[in-house]
């Protein structure tokens, strides 16, 4: 079958700016490698998953330094009211730690004291289930990523909290006070 002429116009206006690119088997002789150069916003500091801290204590040990003993028996018995709740049910581990990272930094920003992060149990494990699959993915992830130098910096202690505000499934955090504020 023939390609009529307005056929003919449009393909060729169509692939007008397109280039050529060199066949996948050829060896360029220059180097083509550029550095790249990454803006950062100068008041925003990102984190990254990898950046756990080497401390010898967690925080979960709730002896950790810096905190008196009336504010560590008000934190036990639950007595700071929460101020504000991140929940993290039905995220991916990347979107999860990309909230966490954010959240802990503003709250403190806010000058928030209480807060709660809601990770969820994990899927219960069913008879049908491997008993290698890994669950509570991400309450197994967040205790670490509180861990990280730059949350650590803002947090005085965390626990799992009572069962009222959601046991297992939740992190109840105390964050350091802000004077800046």
């Amino acid at each position: 079958m023939p390609i009529d002429k307005e056929d003919q116009l449009f393909w060729q206006e169509t692939v007008k700016d397109i280039t050529p690119v060199a066949p996948l088997h050829s060896v360029s002789d220059e180097n083509s490698t550029k550095p790249v150069r990454i803006a950062v916003h100068p008041k925003r500091c990102y984190a990254t998953r990898q950046e756990f801290s080497t401390y010898s204590k967690n925080l979960e040990d709730l002896e950790f330094g810096g905190i008196d003993k009336a504010t560590l028996r008000r934190f036990k018995r639950e007595e700071f009211p929460v101020e504000a709740t991140l929940d993290l049910h039905g995220l991916t581990e990347d979107e999860a730690f990309e909230k966490v990272d954010n959240f802990i930094p503003f709250c403190f920003a806010q000058g928030k004291r209480c807060v709660i992060i809601i990770t969820g149990k994990g899927l219960a494990v069913h008879e049908n289930d491997d008993i290698f699959t890994t669950k509570g993915v991400l309450k197994k992830q967040v205790p670490q990523w509180l861990n990280m130098s730059r949350l650590r910096a803002l947090i005085l202690v965390y626990k799992h909290p009572s069962e009222r505000l959601g046991g297992s499934g939740a992190l109840y955090i105390l964050l350091r006070r802000n004077k800046d504020i």
